[in-house]
């Protein structure tokens, strides 16, 4: 795969924020490889025979992209923190659709190491998983978007930092604090039940 620059990319971003629309078209191919590749990361930690494929959620944060040309494109990091937040939105969205149709499932509260584990079931455990991470949001903006990088981007320390403007030792201290938030989150929400699964991921 040829090396794509940076600025090559940025400028397109920036040409599609200023009306090109054929911006996004150049754009697109330039990056897939690696959306698809991180993409395929997430989509290996599912259960065997999920439904979605890396292609399909490709394809479909694409469509998610396509409505996004508003946003103030700095950098090609932007790219890919705005393609983490669209590919979360489409897992949960896809997760609220399973759990709808089971008419009256309750959403099973699960830790954060279940949630980010392969399992039978994981629309409760994602659902669970994202309102711990909107409470998460409300209180540390920059935990929760390092989680959101690293788990539905999945960007390594070094691109998260790159993306946020952080060094890596802030994000390295960032994951475990949010890790360990996350964990007691969503462990508080099952009070009745001991999860002997708690540990540091």
């Amino acid at each position: 795969m040829q090396q794509i620059q940076p600025q090559t990319v940025t400028q397109l971003l920036l040409d599609w924020h200023d009306g090109d629309q054929a911006a996004l078209g150049q754009l697109l191919p330039m990056v897939y490889d690696e959306l698809h590749r991180r993409a395929t990361a997430y989509m290996n930690r599912e259960r065997p025979g999920h439904t979605l494929q890396a292609t399909a959620l490709i394809n479909e944060m694409y469509l998610r992209l396509a409505g996004e040309a508003g946003v103030d494109w700095k950098s090609r990091n932007d790219l890919f923190v705005v393609c983490a937040n669209l590919m979360r939105q489409v897992l949960v969205d896809i997760a609220r659709t399973k759990m709808a149709e089971k008419h009256g499932g309750a959403l099973r509260r699960v830790s954060l190491v279940n949630a980010m584990e392969v399992s039978r079931d994981r629309s409760g455990a994602l659902l669970a998983l994202d309102d711990a991470l909107k409470t998460l949001e409300a209180l540390n903006l920059r935990q929760s978007r390092v989680v959101v990088l690293r788990y539905f981007g999945g960007l390594s320390v070094e691109e998260t930092a790159k993306a946020l403007m952080i060094s890596p030792e802030t994000v390295k201290k960032d994951w475990k604090l949010a890790k360990v938030w996350l964990l007691r989150e969503l462990s508080r929400r099952e009070p009745k039940e001991k999860d002997d699964d708690l540990r540091t991921i």
